[in-house]
């Protein structure tokens, strides 16, 4: 999600780059360089990508935020003259920006003219692209199956997951894996004042954008009392965002302080933002739907909201970050329901 070489300090292949993923699966990379600022230096930045570790294949190199024919003709012949072909050039155009948010970009579903923007897209690719050269520098992919022994099993039978503007992420291969193991996944709108589904077993709020709904959730008063019943005989667990709206109360960006379900006693605040990012491991204190007491867990972290009040229940967790070196105690649990800050991706050894 960084640069090409970005990732955590760790043993060869074990950094989480982008550049450990090429190295493993023998992939060229697409080298997209904003060059914007500069010219021949270009060519410097490029020979920098290209040395810096020889099992890491540059193929080729799209300079882009160009800001005229001249810019890209002085970058081209730079970029060439150590060897690496040019295969694009794309000129600056704030037009192609998508909107940005704090954890990123807003999202498709939420991008009214989405489809329109694409369009735009696509004439870019066309016009500023070797689409042909491209395709020539492209490598077979056939990676050895993949063992799945560590993946997240089912926390239930049936999974009621909230599911709108407001939780919005679970990772893709988590919840396939869920239904490749037999389960189903049944999900209901906090937004709308939906309750999870009565004939569920398990209710999971994923991570999302609770601070920019939360008057809506605060004011939803059949979720807020399905949820009680619910958690009343079924596991309940949050996470990040859902974790958030599982405590007594979020302040938002502006400083207005919402209620929210009081199924643990934690209150946070967006309004005092500092950023958390980072891969996690957990080991778990209790039985709760991401596995049994003991069991670690990997993961990571990313949120700007804070903690301003911790309340009184039990911890879930003990965290470390992505090296091994103890954080300390996270998240929380009380009878059924159980929270985090961080993501779950899969089960540690």
């Amino acid at each position: 999600a960084m640069g090409l070489f970005d990732g955590i300090p760790a043993p060869a292949g074990r950094s989480g780059s982008a550049a450990d993923l090429a190295r493993l699966y023998g992939l060229p990379v697409l080298l997209v360089l904003d060059v914007s600022g500069q010219s021949t230096t270009a060519a410097a930045v490029a020979k920098g990508f290209a040395t810096y570790d020889p099992d890491v294949l540059m193929a080729g190199v799209v300079l882009n935020r160009l800001g005229s024919e001249r810019h890209r003709r002085l970058c081209g012949e730079a970029v060439e003259a150590i060897g690496l072909p040019v295969v694009g050039a794309i000129l600056r155009d704030p037009s192609l920006n998508l909107p940005e948010r704090h954890l990123g970009l807003v999202q498709a579903g939420e991008y009214e003219n989405l489809m329109a923007h694409l369009d735009r897209l696509a004439d870019m690719v066309e016009q500023s692209l070797d689409l042909d050269a491209i395709m020539a520098l492209a490598a077979p992919f056939t990676p050895a199956p993949g063992n799945f022994s560590d993946a997240l099993p089912p926390p239930g039978q049936r999974i009621a997951l909230a599911q709108d503007a407001a939780f919005t992420f679970l990772y893709p291969h988590v919840a396939a894996h869920w239904r490749k193991a037999g389960a189903e996944i049944v999900p209901f709108s906090p937004l709308d004042d939906q309750a999870p589904a009565e004939d569920c077993d398990v209710c999971w709020l994923p991570g999302g954008y609770p601070e920019l709904h939360a008057g809506r959730l605060a004011a939803a008063a059949n979720f807020h009392t399905g949820m009680q019943a619910f958690s009343a005989t079924r596991p309940v667990h949050g996470e990040c965002g859902g974790f958030m709206v599982l405590g007594e109360a979020l302040e938002d960006a502006e400083g207005e302080t919402h209620g929210m379900l009081g199924l643990l006693g934690h209150s946070t605040s967006f309004a005092k933002r500092k950023m958390n990012l980072g891969y996690r491991e957990a080991r778990l204190r209790a039985d709760c739907p991401l596995g049994a007491e003991g069991t670690l867990i990997r993961g990571h972290e990313f949120h700007y909201a804070q903690m301003i009040a911790t309340g009184n229940d039990e911890p879930l967790a003990d965290l470390a970050d992505g090296q091994g070196n103890p954080l300390g105690a996270s998240g929380y649990r009380r009878g059924n329901v159980s929270g985090t800050f961080f993501h779950a991706i899969a089960r540690g050894a």
